[in-house]
């Protein structure tokens, strides 16, 4: 292992943060377990003091076909590249993954999805500390799993049908979704609602604090306008909590982790 500083206002996706240093972990590394694992930083907000981090290092960027069918994945393979391979091995069930930025860690961390396609719809089971364990022997749901430590790779049924036009209809959506630096959706849907909804509802589309702002395309995006910073996030975050409660009696959850 070794240490590398990684400037978040220019690596995460929400463009927010300062120069940190990260412990890398290679393959034969004993994996701590007093640091918050980032991986591709697409759903993270970097505080000043952010708790002490660590990444997966090239060496979890992999992937190969097992024999007796499988096709395995490190944690730090980036979506894009899981795409890619199932196109060109005609693989189904990966498509959705085109829609989503960052790594299959975190992917697996979050349960990420995109409507009814979830990464763990096509999972069969991901290494933990080292060890293979199941699906069904992990508690998951809508935007969580509870892995109970370091994940660093997952195993997917190898299954043939890729998916052209499926692959087609997510990246059309993205053409919904603003522009501008941000961490994707900022809160979870609700039971039979949506944050975005909700958010618009209670006045909040569009509102600026800084060069931060809930975007005008989509309300549920928080998007960095240039050189916005942690505090004007996070008044925007605590506000849209604070206006939806007020409005509506329901309160919102994170879907981005804040550091």
């Amino acid at each position: 292992m070794f240490f590398k500083t990684i400037d978040f206002s220019r690596y995460s996706s929400i463009k927010i943060g300062q120069p940190t240093e990260v412990l890398m972990i290679e393959k034969e590394d004993i994996l701590p377990s007093d640091r918050y694992l980032i991986g591709g930083a697409n759903n993270v907000l970097v505080s000043p003091a952010p708790p002490p981090l660590m990444m997966l290092s090239k060496d979890f960027a992999y992937m190969k076909q097992t024999e007796d069918g499988m096709l395995e994945i490190g944690a730090a393979m980036p979506t894009g590249r899981i795409v890619s391979y199932a196109r060109k091995h005609d693989l189904s069930g990966f498509e959705f993954c085109a829609k989503l930025p960052g790594t299959l860690g975190g992917m697996l961390a979050m349960n990420a999805g995109v409507k009814t396609y979830e990464i763990f719809n096509i999972l069969q089971s991901v290494e933990i500390d080292r060890n293979w364990i199941p699906k069904e022997n992990i508690p998951y749901g809508y935007r969580y799993a509870r892995l109970n430590g370091t994940a660093t790779a997952a195993r997917f049924p190898a299954k043939a049908g890729f998916n052209r036009e499926l692959l087609d209809t997510l990246l059309a959506m993205r053409n919904n979704q603003p522009h501008h630096p941000s961490a994707g959706s900022a809160f979870k849907n609700p039971p039979d609602d949506y944050a975005g909804r909700l958010i618009e509802a209670a006045g909040l589309k569009g509102l600026k604090k800084g060069a931060m702002q809930w975007s005008n395309l989509h309300a549920n995006f928080l998007i960095n306008l240039g050189g916005g910073s942690y505090e004007d996030a996070r008044y925007l975050i605590d506000l849209a909590k604070e206006k939806v409660f007020e409005t509506f009696g329901i309160t919102l959850q994170e879907e981005i982790k804040i550091l």
